[in-house]
């Protein structure tokens, strides 16, 4: 059964972006975390700055996305990092990799062309977990 999560202050950023989506679900043990942009998790604002600044702003509203749904890090089975450069490729890795230090899940990096916003990056995830952590049980 799916299951709409709200994740504090990111979902009410995201409602006042007017955009018709689901930051996150579940379904069963699996997470679905929508595309999020640089947005700090605790303020709801985009975050500017470097490609470093935004690629760490991503991952903590990642971690943010996940902890609603009582999951972690540990738990992401897939990532889609994509950027509108794909020059930034080594700084993302290089923030990337203390996010993820061991064991990174699968991975698929998309450069595009352009965005509807004033960001270079936008990461979303799916994460799998164990039926004992799940804070949907029946």
């Amino acid at each position: 059964m799916r299951r709409i999560v709200t994740v504090p202050v990111l979902s009410d950023a995201f409602a006042r972006l007017g955009v018709p989506l689901t930051l996150v679900n579940t379904a069963g043990p699996t997470v679905y975390v929508a595309g999020l942009p640089p947005y700090d998790p605790e303020t709801g604002e985009l975050v500017h700055g470097d490609i470093a600044t935004q690629t760490d702003a991503c991952l903590r509203a990642l971690t943010a996305c996940l902890a609603a749904a009582g999951a972690s890090l540990d738990d992401v089975v897939n990532v889609r990092v994509y950027a509108a450069n794909a020059g930034h490729y080594r700084t993302i890795n290089e923030v990337y990799a203390r996010h993820f230090p061991a064991d990174a899940p699968t991975r698929v990096f998309v450069p595009v062309a352009s965005w509807s916003g004033e960001f270079d990056i936008e990461i979303d995830a799916v994460a799998y977990r164990d039926a004992d952590d799940r804070g949907d049980r029946a």
